[in-house]
């Protein structure tokens, strides 16, 4: 199995993470089954964060006892002192565990940093001076964010988006962090399940030996699906290369990553699914997506307010709305085929 150094952290874990997001969306026992069994197929590093619902505390019931087996990221969305101790408690108490080894702060649009009036960042030196957490990190979907992050010096590591889709300013901002000896945690190695060849995506990381994939595992399948490809030579086929070049002709762009920060929709359009629904009719079974559930779902976009708040939130910068349009006549014509 392939490892991976976090950075200056020293941390050295498994090269394929688990990204527990998804898990808010599993039963409870059938949650901490998938976890047990991820841990005991070799898998060591499990991030999750304090606004996944549920999904501490399925970890907390999967591995109590079973602390000093694996290392631990999760995150907190606090602006204040107080929110952050709060969320600290919470998902220490959740996860059942009296430390984090990597906090971090959850995707904020300014930088943390010591005397910017909100006390977070004085908040997590303390919180370290304390043992309750080991490393300082931070996540962001934005690249001006990410950069100044990785250039302060302030944090042991980044969890950034980045796959084959990335372009080449992404990856510049992986080898910066490489450059810091900062620790790169790589989220959306699927890019939210555009990417369909967990294999391929799997072998292009492995090409950047300090960038650490968090793989988001709902069902025991797809588990299943990736300790079968850890125990594979991480090399690209060249069926794979080719794949990898149609799919960047394909998506690389202006395309919904379904990071899902332009929400909530001031009319309930599921904007992180209906803003990339040409993609996944294409590019997945379209059956599922052509039913009564998201034909109401698509409908909503007819009554989009145009209010271009979707469009201020999403860090990639795109006309969400114009998006949201151009898919909704894709799938009519879809429907009518």
């Amino acid at each position: 199995m392939l490892k991976a150094r976090l950075g200056r952290t020293g941390l050295t874990v498994n090269k394929d993470g688990f990204g527990v997001l998804p898990l808010q969306r599993t039963a409870k026992n059938d949650a901490v089954r998938i976890l047990r069994k991820a841990l005991d197929g070799g898998i060591n590093f499990f991030d999750s964060a304090r606004a996944y619902s549920d999904s501490e505390e399925k970890i907390g019931a999967a591995f109590e006892k079973r602390r000093g087996e694996f290392v631990l990221a999760t995150k907190t969305k606090a602006g204040t002192a107080d929110g952050f101790y709060k969320d600290l408690e919470t998902s220490l108490a959740f996860l059942k565990t009296d430390y984090i080894d990597i906090y971090q702060f959850h995707n904020p649009s300014v930088l943390p940093r010591p005397g910017d009036g909100s006390g977070c960042y004085e908040a997590m030196l303390k919180a370290r001076d304390q043992g309750k957490i080991r490393f300082i990190g931070v996540t962001n979907h934005r690249l001006s964010v990410a950069k100044e992050a990785v250039e302060s010096g302030l944090y042991d590591t980044l969890q950034f988006p980045f796959n084959y889709l990335s372009a080449k300013e992404e990856e510049d901002l992986a080898g910066l962090a490489a450059e810091h000896n900062m620790g790169f945690i790589a989220m959306k190695g699927l890019s939210g399940g555009l990417i369909t060849d967990i294999a391929a995506a799997r072998a292009y990381l492995a090409a950047w030996p300090f960038a650490v994939p968090i793989w988001g595992i709902q069902r025991e399948n797809e588990l299943e699906e990736l300790l079968r490809v850890m125990e594979e030579p991480a090399l690209l086929s060249e069926e794979q290369k080719r794949r990898i070049e149609s799919d960047r002709a394909e998506l690389r762009g202006g395309f919904c990553r379904a990071c899902g920060y332009c929400m909530p929709c001031p009319v309930g359009i599921e904007i992180n699914t209906c803003a990339r629904m040409s993609l996944l009719l294409r590019r997945m079974p379209p059956a599922p997506f052509l039913g009564e559930k998201w034909q109401k779902e698509m409908a909503k976009i007819d009554g989009c307010l145009h209010c271009l708040r979707c469009a201020a939130r999403c860090p990639y910068g795109l006309d969400t709305p114009s998006l949201l349009e151009k898919n909704y006549q894709d799938y009519k014509k879809m429907l009518s085929i």
